[in-house]
């Protein structure tokens, strides 16, 4: 009886911190310039595909009705509260990185390729978003 509990509480706690080896969840992401905490973005997996939508924003000078004035496609004009922000990425076979993605800049309505990466156990996510062969890291805390 004891061994069956034991096993039956290892594989819970397995199978909870592999849970937490992926970008899907709550994030809050961090300014790579200024490390100001600027918004909390829930990351959901659609049939294998990643969707990231902003939850809510923490910047001090955020307005609450602010909509995506500098996106040009179909996100144009829509509040910054609940902004789709990432669409697709899939994670890369034989590695905990996801790709393939694209993720939305609302402050200047570009969108980027992506990639996301759960570090330290899953506690932080590697955002990068890539233009041509230039690319940006930001650092996102997971939200417990």
């Amino acid at each position: 009886m004891k061994r069956c509990l034991a096993a039956v509480l290892f594989l819970a706690g397995t199978s909870a911190a592999l849970a937490q080896m992926s970008p899907v969840g709550v994030w809050r992401s961090v300014d790579d310039k200024t490390g100001e905490s600027k918004a909390e973005i829930r990351i959901v997996d659609k049939a294998g595909a990643l969707n990231g939508r902003i939850e809510k924003t923490l910047r001090k000078d955020a307005k609450p009705d602010a909509v995506c004035d500098e996106c040009t496609d179909d996100r144009k004009a829509k509040p910054i509260a609940g902004l789709e922000i990432i669409r697709g990425g899939a994670k890369a076979e034989g590695r905990d990185v996801w790709e393939g993605g694209k993720i939305l800049d609302p402050e200047n309505g570009k969108e980027y390729r992506a990639s996301f990466t759960p570090i330290e156990g899953g506690k932080k996510l590697e955002v990068r978003g890539y233009l041509g062969p230039f690319w940006r890291t930001q650092t996102w805390n997971r939200v417990q």
